[in-house]
């Protein structure tokens, strides 16, 4: 029998903080436990754990920084010990033809591949069944609509307007890419083996993987065992566990959700436009309280931090849950784009919140909830968070988790398309149980 290892076993990448705790989410399912890091940590230190994701936000940034950002992550789960890799970015793709999801992979291939000696391959699976992101032919549906179709076309950095993932990444490299069809991931494990096999003598580097449910990433999961980087939603992590399992090197039963109860406040930060969030917001104001960030006010020089920081101290006051957001339909974030800039507009919406984020710490919010990868990337940053533990899952995609420090804080960071309507509310009673 192999012996367990006492060192990380997977080394993950993730282009944003909500994707990250997506992804430790299924890790942690699957009984691996999972320790996120913000940014590469600059310790080499050992961390114990069975999976290490490293939270990057590089998703919309210039596709040389998110390369360099995304080798020194690789540099750092290498000193981890990290056998196997794996590059996360979103469920909807979330990439421009100018995007960084095909330079990325390519430059990890060709660090890993000159390591280990292997011709270059990978697959590119961001299914997500569960949530409604399933792969046929090639194309990508959110529900039973295409990717192009479904809202995802006005999204105000990422716009996705092709539905074939095919032609998405083919855009973005110059390498080969192909496509492991939904006929043969049907067939099981031998028959994708066979077939990556026979991408691979074609020249193809990376190949989109068809799933429509979690049997098929199950599949899938399998069939990479042997590869040594992966790519994809945190979906296709579902088969990965097992697979150390089967090797010896994970042990069965572990408590991997286990995290520390957490006294305090509770607050909840919106910055997210998506349909999703925009319902839950919604459904919140209609029984709670909510303060509404004006992002052309606060451009203006207005004190919105300051009034949204008296707002919400009224509410904890008397112990009650506040929402803070800067949720907006997508007319109302394109006035705003018009007026500031693209850029601009994204990142004061986010410097905004992120501030008011410290304050509500210092007046005694131990328990935060944060709507958008953008806006919990700049929250996370702004509560100095360095490491969390990843605890049980709230909805699909979206775990409890708690920082590793002494006194500790208890977060739900939610991709903007994800969790039910009533998100908002779940999240807290999940905090406030805080998992044991």
């Amino acid at each position: 029998m192999t012996t367990l290892s006492r060192r990380a076993l997977l080394g993950c990448i993730a282009d944003d903080f909500t994707g990250a705790t997506d992804l430790a989410n299924m890790l942690v399912r699957g009984g691996m436990r999972t320790v996120q890091t913000i940014g590469v940590p600059v310790s080499n230190d050992a961390v114990e754990a069975d999976a290490l994701v490293v939270a990057l936000k590089s998703r919309t940034i210039p596709a040389a920084d998110a390369v360099a950002q995304s080798l020194a992550a690789l540099d750092w789960l290498r000193e981890q010990g990290c056998r196997q890799f794996f590059f996360k970015y979103c469920s909807t793709f979330d990439s421009t033809d100018a995007g960084n999801i095909g330079p990325v992979t390519d430059a990890l291939l060709d660090s890993l591949s000159a390591e280990v000696g292997a011709t270059a391959f990978t697959l590119a699976c961001p299914a997500f069944p569960e949530n409604g992101r399933t792969i046929y032919r090639g194309y990508l549906f959110v529900g039973d609509t295409l990717l192009n179709e479904s809202g995802m076309e006005t999204h105000p950095l990422t716009p996705m307007r092709d539905a074939n993932l095919v032609r998405v990444l083919q855009r973005q490299t110059g390498s080969k890419v192909g496509l492991v069809r939904y006929d043969t991931v049907a067939k099981g494990v031998s028959a994708v083996r066979d077939t990556v096999d026979a991408l691979r003598s074609d020249g193809v580097r990376t190949a989109i993987a068809d799933a429509v449910s979690d049997a098929d990433l199950y599949v899938l999961g399998e069939a990479c065992a042997d590869l040594t980087l992966i790519t994809g939603g945190s979906g296709v992590a579902l088969g990965l566990p097992a697979n150390f399992r089967r090797a010896g090197l994970l042990a069965e039963g572990n408590d991997a959700a286990r995290l520390p109860r957490v006294e305090g406040l509770s607050a909840v930060l919106a910055g997210s436009a998506s349909k999703a969030t925009n319902a839950q917001v919604a459904a919140w104001r209609e029984t709670r309280p909510a303060f509404r960030i004006d992002p052309l006010a606060a451009a203006r020089g207005e004190p919105v931090v300051e009034q949204a920081l008296a707002f919400a101290q009224q509410c904890l006051d008397k112990a009650e849950p506040v929402l803070i957001y800067a949720t907006a339909t997508p007319d109302e974030v394109k006035a705003v784009q018009r007026e500031l800039g693209v850029n601009e507009a994204g990142h004061l919406v986010e410097s905004t919140l992120a501030l008011i984020a410290r304050g509500l710490r210092e007046g005694g919010v131990r328990k935060f909830v944060v709507a958008g990868g953008e806006t919990s990337g700049a929250v996370v940053q702004a509560l100095g968070v360095r490491t969390l533990r990843i605890g049980a899952q709230i909805d699909p995609g979206v775990p409890a988790t708690a920082t590793t420090d002494a006194e500790p804080l208890a977060l739900a960071l939610k991709s903007g398309n994800f969790g039910t309507i009533d998100f908002f509310e779940k999240a807290l009673r999940h905090l406030d149980g805080a998992v044991q």
